[in-house]
């Protein structure tokens, strides 16, 4: 089964962001998610590789384990991979890409999560 990896401290500037995405050949959105609620494990039909750019938290992976995200990590999530977004209680930004040209909400639906899912309606998220 495909995991969810994070790659610690993995660039320091938007230029090597940027040599990446161009070498995985995924598309790139920017994506500011304020406060948020964790989420319950889910997976997405698509392959999705994050780049922190700016603040902080944490995602949790296929066995329900913290893990810590900062400036400068890249997060790796196959298509499948059980994971889910932790709470966010500031602001993060990341550049979010997808290995096909499809809308970033239809690549970040999340698939069969096991629990409730909160209302997200209200929150401030920008693409």
């Amino acid at each position: 089964m495909a995991k969810m990896t994070v790659d610690r401290n993995f660039f320091s500037t938007h230029a090597e962001v940027m040599e990446d995405i161009a070498k995985t050949g995924f598309w790139p959105t920017t994506y500011v998610s304020g406060a948020s609620p964790e989420l319950p494990i889910h997976h997405h039909d698509y392959d999705i590789i994050g780049y922190c750019v700016a603040g902080g938290g944490y995602v949790l992976d296929g066995d329900n384990k913290r893990v810590e995200i900062t400036a400068g990590d890249r997060l790796n999530i196959p298509k499948g991979a059980p994971h889910a977004e932790g709470e966010v209680t500031g602001s993060m930004t990341y550049i979010v890409t997808v290995r096909e040209p499809v809308g970033l909400m239809t690549a970040l639906t999340p698939i069969d999560p096991k629990g409730p899912m909160p209302d997200l309606s209200q929150l401030n998220i920008q693409v």
